[in-house]
This record gives C-alpha cells, structure tokens and sequence, in this order.
C-alpha cells in the first residue's frame, strides 16, 4: 500500500516528454509539477487521516484513501489540459495520503522502538525497491499504449492493494481505544505534538531527505535522457541508482537493534553529506556534468543512506507518540512534505540541463539534516 506513493511518481518518469507534448506544455520545467502537485495533495490528507484512522479504525481509513485515490487518477486519465491533469494529480495525493499515514500508525498500533524500526525498515524496503521497478514499467506501458494507461494501471494496483487490505489485515486499533473527532481535542493534541521539540527536529529532518529526494524525481527524466543521452535505458540507470536503497534497509533491519537508531542515521548522514560534497566538487570540475560513471557511483551511495535514514527517523520521531499515533503521524507526514515540496521547489528552479542544481540541494539538505539530529537528540536527552 506504501508503495502506491512511489509508484505514482516514478511509473510516470518516462512519460513526461509525452505528457507535455499531449497536453501541450511549452515551459518543460512545469514538468517538476506532475510530482509537486500530488506531494501538496498528500500534505492536506495526511492531515486528515491520521485523526479519521484514530477515529473509525485504521482499515477503514485506508479504504477510503484508496477510492479517492482512484478518483484523482481517473481524473488524470480523462485530462486534456495541465490544470485537469494537475487536479488529478492533488486528488491522486490526497488519496494516496490514506495508506501512506494509517499504515505507519497500524504499525506504531503494534510494535515500538527498534522492533517498530525493524518493521519500518523492511517497509521502506519495498518503498525504495518499487523505484527500482516503476520506470520500466512505465516504459514499458508506453510501448504499447499512450501514457494514460499508466494511471489505468494504478487503479488496478491500488484496487489489489485494497482487496489484500481488506481480506488479510484484522483491524489493530480497537473500538476502546478510539479517540473522536473533536476540535477541542484535536487542537489540544496538535499542540502537545508540535511542542515536543525533538518530534519537530526530526520531522524537519524528514522533510530536507524528502526535497533532496523530490528534488531528484523531478528532475531524474532530463538528466539522465537529456543530459546524459541514456535514450531508452533511463529506467535501468534509474533503476541502478535506487537499489542501494533496498539493499541497506534489509541491513538495516538486521543492524538497529544492535547498535540503536540514533548510530544508524548519524552514520548514514555523514557518509550522506561527505559523497553530496565530492559529486559538488565534481560538477565544478567538469562544468555542471561530471562522468555518469561518476554520477551513477555517488548516487547509488546517496541513496543507500536514503535507505537508512527514513525508516529511523520515522520511528524515532513517532515512538514518544504512541497514544495519538494516528494524528502524530498525520501532523510528522504533513509538515515534513509541506517542507520538501518547498525545499526541492526553491533548489529545482535553479535546474537548466547541469547536476550542479541537484548535488548542491543535497550538499545544503544533509547538513540541515545533521543539524536537526544533533539538535533533536540533544533535546531528546534532556
């Protein structure tokens, strides 16, 4: 089900010449929107589900996210103009908000600390292997059909994934336990959220991984077909750079129990913001493109750290949470994408056909992201 976020924003990649094209698009930087907006649709409904999961149960929850998700990508299949097809996408994100958030809270519902990470860990496996996958599939759609059956094929996954749901997962969250929807209440619980400030370090965390990543999805279609004239084996170098990130969730999970989740995500975001660094000064080097062979090595070890870091931070900011698990993760989830979209918005404007944009993004979001650690640790302890 988590998956259906990743594989709603890359399965496209391949499609965004053709997108713009059919939908007559003459600024290709508006492109960067076919992600944004379905990231900005997800930062209204993870406010809203994550409370309506502690309300009336997790499962249902997902299931009502699901259909609306199946709205907004009917939407974007019937779209004959960018402000269609981008309202298709905002309603895709909504929706899909649905089981990104609840499913996190049904996990906190039955594990914490680092049996929470490990499970989150093999979560976020799937989450970054689907990656891996979605532009070959997309591409693959596209050999025999138009981009819109692409979406037609999200509405099959989306509707397996709730029939799965449905059939398979008991409901973790107990009627004694619910909490009803009351503003007085709600209001009352958001403030003792945002008041822990080590929760908000780390979610500010979430979000600079987060815009490094968008940053990275926006603009990955033109660097590597544009830039680096890849032609049809874009999905395979994309592909490349991303199973590092599956490969250090597994281990990861074998590893946070040992050594805790602070020692993981420490590690991972030096050697993140050391190898940002190196391909920074390599843009410089080779005037804004340095060589793929290059590019592709940093890159798989940038998003190895990617894999590490998600999952534990995710479990570090939700672990002091647990008696408003599904409004915290509401409220961590919102925020933290509200801030990538804006971060990756900033840095993505600076992109016209060089790596410099991107290695410089990531350079200024993993020390951001090192701050907000060692600040929300501190407190943390305190």
């Amino acid at each position: 089900m988590m998956s259906l976020t990743a594989l709603s924003m890359d399965a496209m990649l391949p499609a965004f010449a053709q997108i713009a094209e059919s939908l007559a698009i003459v600024d290709y930087q508006q492109t960067q929107w076919f992600v944004s907006a379905m990231i900005l649709g997800m930062v209204f409904g993870e406010l809203l589900f994550g409370p309506l999961s502690d309300a009336i149960g997790r499962k249902k929850s997902i299931l009502l996210g699901i259909g609306v998700y199946v709205i907004g990508s009917i939407v974007a299949v019937l779209a004959s103009s960018i402000e269609v097809f981008l309202l298709g996408r905002l309603i895709q994100g909504f929706g899909v908000a649905g089981p990104k958030i609840v499913s996190r809270a049904l996990i906190r519902d039955l594990y914490k600390g680092a049996a929470m990470a490990r499970i989150m860990s093999f979560v976020m496996m799937v989450f970054l292997l689907v990656p891996m996958l979605a532009p070959s599939v997309g591409q693959l759609v596209m050999q025999v059909a138009d981009w819109r059956w692409i979406f037609a094929l999200l509405i099959v996954q989306a509707t397996i994934a709730a029939t799965w749901l449905l059939i398979r997962q008991p409901e973790t969250l107990s009627v004694a336990d619910r909490i009803p929807l009351n503003r007085k209440r709600l209001l009352i619980d958001v403030k003792m959220i945002v008041s822990r400030r080590e929760v908000m370090a780390f979610t500010v965390l979430l979000g600079a991984i987060f815009g490094a990543l968008m940053m990275y999805i926006s603009t990955a279609q033109s660097l590597f077909q544009d830039v680096y004239q890849t032609g049809d084996k874009f999905p395979l170098y994309f592909a490349v750079m991303a199973i590092g990130s599956s490969a250090i969730n597994f281990f990861n999970a074998k590893i946070v129990q040992r050594v805790g989740m602070l020692r993981c995500v420490m590690s991972a975001l030096s050697v993140l913001l050391t190898a940002s660094s190196v391909l920074l000064i390599s843009t410089l080097m080779f005037d804004g493109v340095p060589p793929l062979s290059w590019f592709m090595t940093l890159g798989i070890i940038m998003f190895a750290c990617f894999g590490m870091i998600f999952g534990n931070v995710n479990a570090m900011a939700m672990e002091p949470l647990g008696a408003v698990a599904g409004l915290a993760s509401s409220l961590i989830s919102s925020l933290s994408s509200l801030l990538a979209i804006i971060f990756a918005t900033l840095i993505g404007q600076f992109y016209f056909g060089t790596v410099t944009p991107l290695a410089s993004g990531f350079v200024i979001f993993s020390l951001l992201a090192l701050i907000m650690l060692l600040y929300g640790n501190r407190v943390q302890i305190r």
